[in-house]
């Protein structure tokens, strides 16, 4: 359980640095890239990826998609948790697990049960509660928080293709998709700074560091608490969404005051509801 409490605070904490970035006017293109630096120098060193055994065939065309994704979703995570808040950002990720349910339904045939489909139709009710803006909030992007939604969702089904993908470790293929992020990230950087005109800043490799600390102990914890689960994974997967979406709400509404309508608050709920439906459908 220590594993789980330990994945969830990373991913929290992942979020909240974000937040106060807004503070000091940190480059988020420059803390994405510096974080990915961070994250690959950790997974080297605590899983000691064998590159030696990777092969042309490899799955490199969902390497490069993740790759390319997760700088991308990572951006309109940045800008969600700034014009949206620290609660309504995490609970559109993790409500973007609803994608790849719905892909095992409609592209790999899986059979749907009752608790499933209502756990499902509970979810996007959800999502559209916690989404709907108050009126006098001219300033809401509520398109950040969707892209967050189906940006994760995408990148969920690529990651568990990579998984079915057996030959490599899971940790070394995490490696070259984390090497592949770094790379695009750079690329956008050097994009920023050469025709942007922005300077590279200390502060952005510190807060970069920090995101790369805290986004590696989240996986790490993560697949630690799965191996300590191995024969109840749905523990696991409950336990890491739900505590998100709490613990993201209370740090939002009591750390950073953020502002919740009656409907956002009755969207989180039934957003803990759907969680349960879906992991009642596994049994």
């Amino acid at each position: 359980m220590l594993f789980l409490i330990l994945s969830i605070l990373c991913s929290v904490t992942v979020g909240v640095i974000f937040k106060i970035t807004r503070k000091y006017n940190a480059n988020p293109i420059q803390i994405i890239a510096f974080n990915y630096i961070a994250a690959l120098v950790l997974c080297y060193f605590t899983f000691s990826p064998d590159l030696t055994i990777v092969h042309k065939d490899a799955p490199w065309n969902i390497y490069a998609a993740i790759g390319i994704l997760l700088p991308i979703v990572f951006l309109f995570l940045i800008f969600s948790i700034k014009h949206m808040g620290i609660v309504k950002t995490d609970a559109a990720q993790r409500l973007s697990l609803f994608i790849p349910i719905l892909a095992a339904w409609l592209i790999f045939k899986e059979e749907f049960n009752s608790y499933k489909v209502i756990g499902l139709v509970i979810g996007f009710i959800a999502l559209l509660f916690i989404l709907r803006k108050q009126m006098q909030n001219e300033q809401n992007k509520w398109i950040f928080p969707v892209a967050v939604f189906v940006g994760f969702g995408v990148i969920d089904i690529l990651f568990k293709q990579i998984a079915l993908y057996t030959t490599l470790p899971y940790t070394t293929s995490l490696f070259i998709v984390f090497s592949i992020a770094l790379a695009i990230s750079l690329l956008i950087v050097f994009y920023d700074v050469i025709f942007k005109k922005n300077r590279f800043s200390t502060k952005n490799v510190l807060f970069g560091a920090l995101v790369g600390i805290f986004n590696f102990g989240n996986i790490l914890f993560y697949l630690k608490a799965h191996k300590a689960f191995a024969e109840n994974p749905s523990t696991v997967f409950a336990g890491m969404n739900m505590g998100v979406i709490v613990l993201g709400s209370l740090v939002g509404l009591f750390f950073f005051k953020e502002k919740l309508s009656k409907i956002n608050i009755i969207g989180l709920l039934l957003a803990l509801i759907s969680i349960v439906f879906i992991v009642r459908s596994q049994f």
